[in-house]
């Protein structure tokens, strides 16, 4: 029983980033009541960014203090079906945002859209390699949306962050030849800024790039080169390159963020309301289990209480939305043994790989000088712009050197064989802290039958429920891909002429590592597709079997990509929230036949 019970709404929505923040625009707009939950801390740019107190590289990203609070609830973490699972007890591989904004608000701000094939990756290596090219055991699907569909959304979303960028082709004409991304494809505009600066360490990278014969450009980036008025009225002020991007609220309003970009005009709408520090237990279902009546969530007070709501948008991070769906009992869990069931099927990371240039004192890089999404990569590796066929591989890598700032604590790289501390070590630290320069290998992950999540029998949270259960590693295909693609960036790296050079990149049979910090990109869990069997959402991210439940965020793509996530998962919020508006609010009912 619930000890309060809240008036009835128009629509709940379960965690508030950029998916959760781009519904309740939307719905608000459609003339809805929507109440908004965050499980954690209200946050804004002002206090949580302001300067100087939010450059403070100890406090936020060594204590954490934007990510989640793992006391109170966390995930468990196993390899495989046979070994034993264990809480995840503290940030390392990846973290995950808490508190108004989401990880919308520490994100870096690296802003991509997708390739087409992407979207349509197991037709697309079906009809282009053959069946037999997929290995056994990757369980790659569709999205069941085409690029040309998300068009429009994702040139809605460059225009609502602002991002800095230069076309290639817009409306099937090349508009910057040598300039812009010649793999990308076709747009209906141009970025609504031109690119930011281009950092000096991305600039040798280039140079380097085109010289061994790759098609570098500039990274789309949703820090604002120029000053800046979105759609909502929101303002923007240019970047002032101060590296303190990822981990970090933007004090210069210069990031795009859930909290800059929506949140202004959301605060105008008498039909929003957002709550913090609720964290919701469960999706309530009426007694047919085809019908969502609301949630029940937590309040700072400890209290229980229920909202009624005639629909329900789970927008929580990634992984989370799977975990709500199973404590919620909707739709069929996924059974690595059988094969059969969807909620937790098809569960992606991505690879990570990092090439380092030593350049010894003399050449002075200032890798300090950064932004977090600005910098210039190369994609003749991403998704199918190579041929696959004689690598027998699936899957590729975006190339970047994103001189995003490095930081005076976690930013010394020192030269292989330096001692691990002492009088040599602060000497390496002082000759390379400015003379370096390093770019990444960022690869899709592939989905398999034994990587899923599901509830642990064992542990849980501090509400008693059972935490989220990982079952995941590496496999052969992408750490294959993963040495390719780096062992292709040698030749990038021997161009620069550095005095040295240092790789890192996994080797077969190595497991996933949760210690270091490699990426927040999850993917999956609630994968969207066409056929209720093999997927939990249909094309419109509505729920198979409660119809009045949409879902969205990077939880709902059925495969990995290459790119950072955001930019795919807020066009298919706008996506979604169209059908929403357009076609099941005027009449309740699944969108899709089952």
């Amino acid at each position: 029983m619930a000890d309060l019970k809240m008036k009835p709404v128009d629509a709940v929505i379960v965690g508030f980033g950029w998916t959760g923040a781009i519904m309740a625009k939307e719905l608000t707009e459609a003339g809805l009541h929507v109440v908004a939950l965050e499980r954690g801390a209200y946050r804004d740019t002002y206090p949580d960014g302001a300067y100087p107190k939010t450059l403070d590289e100890l406090t936020y990203l060594q204590r954490w203090k934007l990510f989640q609070d793992m006391s109170k609830t966390s995930f468990t973490f196993r390899h495989s079906l046979n070994d034993t699972a264990l809480p995840y007890r503290q940030i390392g591989a990846f973290k995950p945002g808490e508190g108004v904004g989401g990880a919308g608000l520490h994100w870096s701000g690296q802003h991509w859209r997708v390739y087409p094939e992407e979207l349509r990756l197991k037709s697309h290596y079906e009809e282009k390699y053959g069946r037999k090219f997929v290995p056994n055991g990757m369980t790659l699907q569709d999205f069941g949306v085409t690029y040309e569909e998300l068009e429009p959304h994702f040139d809605f979303v460059e225009k609502m962050m602002g991002t800095s960028g230069q076309a290639y082709r817009v409306k099937g004409q090349i508009v910057a030849n040598g300039v812009g991304n010649p793999f990308e494809a076709n747009r209906s505009d141009n970025f609504p800024l031109p690119p930011q600066k281009t950092p000096y360490t991305a600039h040798l990278f280039e140079l380097a790039a085109r010289e061994v014969g790759f098609h570098p450009f500039q990274e789309p980036s949703a820090n604002v080169a120029q000053p800046y008025t979105n759609q909502y009225g929101c303002q923007m002020g240019p970047c002032n390159f101060c590296g303190f991007c990822s981990g970090f609220a933007c004090y210069n309003y210069s990031k795009a963020s859930p909290n800059v970009n929506i949140l202004p005009a959301l605060k105008q709408v008498p039909l929003f309301e957002l709550r913090s520090n609720c964290n919701v237990l469960r999706i309530n279902l009426d007694s047919s289990k085809k019908k969502a009546t609301g949630v029940t969530y937590v309040d700072i007070k400890g209290n229980n209480v229920e909202q009624p709501a005639a629909l329900v948008i789970a927008s929580t991070f990634a992984y989370n939305n799977a975990r709500l769906f199973l404590l919620s009992g909707i739709g069929k869990p996924y059974d690595p043994k059988t094969g059969q069931g969807a909620v937790g099927k098809n569960v992606a990371y991505q690879t990570m790989s990092t090439v380092r240039m030593f350049f010894g004192p003399g050449k002075n890089t200032n890798g300090f000088i950064g932004a977090g999404g600005n910098g210039v990569a190369l994609d003749d590796f991403n998704a199918d712009n190579f041929d696959h066929g004689p690598l027998g591989f699936v899957g590729g890598a975006p190339v970047w050197c994103n001189p995003a700032g490095v930081k005076p604590i976690s930013g010394i790289p020192v030269p292989t064989g330096t001692p691990k501390w002492g009088a040599q070590w602060k000497t390496a630290v002082k000759d390379n802290y400015t003379n370096t320069v390093s770019f990444d290998v960022h690869g899709a992950n592939m989905v398999y039958a034994d990587n899923y999540l599901d509830l642990d029998p064992t542990y849980t949270d501090s509400f008693g429920q059972p935490l989220l259960r990982f079952t995941f590693d590496w496999k052969e295909n992408d750490i294959r891909m993963s040495q390719y693609v780096t062992g292709q960036m040698q030749k990038v790296a021997h161009a620069m002429n550095p005095k040295s050079i240092q790789t890192s990149v996994m080797n077969i049979g190595d497991h996933l590592d949760l210690r270091p910090y490699q990426t927040t990109h999850w993917a999956g869990g609630v994968a969207m597709g066409t056929d209720r069997n093999t997927s939990v959402l249909n094309r419109y991210l509505q729920s198979w079997d409660v119809h009045n439940v949409f879902a969205v965020g990077s939880g709902v793509f059925p495969v990995g990509i290459g790119y950072n996530p955001t930019g795919l998962a807020t066009a298919l919020a706008y996506w979604s929230a169209k059908a929403i508006r357009e076609q099941y609010l005027k009449d309740p009912r699944p969108l899709v036949d089952a």
